[in-house]
């Protein structure tokens, strides 16, 4: 009886399982059906909570949301009804019906849909459509008015309150704010009426006078195609993209000369690029290490982050992330940030060196990089190598200690010559005994 009723149990409990399995195989069929295959076009992403947990602000709009990550907060919804202005402007400078734009961004939902690493399915056909045209024409007419004055009207509340524009300018170079950059040529190019400019030349003079021309060179759009642009925070990198330079080296620690021990190895700094951030060399024979101007102010972290944060999200390694471990390397100490600044290299408009340490040391929390692809193991693995050689400590100790002003320098030489003539006269001496 144990037997046969241990045999009977066992069947229900099969019996269940097997009822189990078939509702499980249905929802797992119904959900693959339904799965939302991310696009290779992907190219707006959340902020990894690895970067954001540190400094979330950074990565926060303040006055208007872009496109739909940050749609519908509370916060924001303020500038809606400016958006809904701004569409009213634009249609009628445009001279394009609200039915035409719609019809034309409807057409491309789905590339646009496929354009977030999100699929957001919680937003409907309408609303998607909507909140893109509000935010397309929104950004076309201010970059628009900052353009030319000639498009700004007396009453506006934006450009009537220089702070506004200021914020909602750094809001559009945040990684969770972007909308694809197509769709803004796309309205732009559907206007009846010439503006003067394409959508390219208009993206280049907000952001030049939003983040300053040393982040947007004036002669950029000789060399950025419109159409492999991504978005703002995809053209300011490449705004940024220095020289290319060959990975014969590869990085073999995280770990380099500070800027005050380079100093007393002899290594000289010296100003780059006015125009290139990330355009770093080293040149070992002359003991020269060439670092583009680093300003650092308020917002300068913020953007920072966001290309950085791009680049993790998108790019196969780069040159940001690398950028960043590398000053890193080299400010350990407010000593090195003072070397750094007397040079040139760093114009603080932050409180202290404490600050732009700060600064610094933060931007490289979550960073990975790869030491087979580091951009700038050649000037790392070189500034190693210099300060390996006791030669160029000594030179630089002889320098630095006996001849750094004239007057050293000529009690030193003096000294020498005083100790070379009393040699001298000893010599003769003995001569002349024997």
């Amino acid at each position: 009886m144990e037997i046969v009723g241990t045999t009977t149990e066992q069947m229900k409990r099969n019996d269940h399982v097997s009822l189990d399995i078939n509702k499980l195989t249905a929802s797992v069929q119904e959900e693959l059906e339904t799965l939302h295959a991310f696009s290779n076009k992907c190219s707006i992403y959340r902020v990894p909570k690895r970067l954001r947990d540190s400094k979330e602000y950074a990565y926060t709009p303040q006055l208007v949301s872009i496109g739909p990550i940050h749609h519908g907060k509370e916060e924001l919804k303020e500038m809606e009804e400016h958006k809904k202005i701004y569409l009213q402007e634009f249609l009628k400078l445009s001279e394009v019906g609200v039915k035409e734009c719609i019809a034309a961004i409807a057409e491309r939902e789905t590339r646009l849909r496929n354009c977030y690493a999100d699929n957001f399915e919680n937003i409907s056909t309408v609303d998607f459509v909507k909140m893109m045209l509000l935010d397309s024409s929104f950004i076309i007419m201010v970059f628009l008015k900052q353009f030319s004055p000639i498009f700004q009207r007396n009453n506006d509340r934006i450009f009537g309150k220089p702070w506004m524009i200021g914020e909602i300018g750094f809001d559009m170079c945040l990684l969770e704010n972007q909308i694809p950059f197509f769709i803004l040529d796309d309205l732009l190019k559907l206007s009846k009426r010439q503006v003067g400019c394409s959508m390219i030349e208009l993206t280049r003079d907000f952001l030049s006078i939003t983040v300053g021309d040393s982040w947007v060179p004036k002669d950029i759009l000789e060399q950025i195609n419109s159409s492999e642009v991504e978005h703002f925070v995809d053209f300011l990198r490449k705004c940024q993209r220095p020289a290319r330079r060959e990975q014969s080296q590869l990085l073999e620690s995280r770990t380099a000369p500070s800027a005050m021990e380079l100093h007393q190895s002899g290594v000289k700094f010296n100003l780059g690029s006015k125009e290139k951030i990330f355009d770093m060399n080293f040149d070992f024979h002359k003991g020269i290490l060439e670092i583009p101007l680093l300003f650092l102010e308020d917002h300068t972290e913020k953007l920072f982050r966001n290309l950085h944060a791009f680049e993790q999200c998108h790019c196969r390694g780069g040159y940001v992330s690398d950028y960043i471990a590398t000053i890193n390397f080299l400010v350990r100490g407010t000593n090195d940030v003072e070397i750094l600044a007397k040079e040139g290299i760093i114009d603080n408009w932050l409180s202290d060196n404490d600050a732009v340490m700060s600064v610094l040391h933060d931007l490289d929390k979550g960073n990975l990089v790869s030491s087979q692809q580091f951009y700038f193991a050649d000037v790392v693995e070189g500034l190693k190598k210099y300060c390996r050689n006791r030669t160029h400590k000594w030179i630089a100790a002889l320098k630095q200690n006996y001849f750094h002003n004239p007057w050293v320098s000529i009690s030193v030489v003096a000294a020498g010559a005083l100790l070379i003539l009393t040699v001298i006269q000893t010599v003769c001496s003995v001569i002349q005994v024997k």
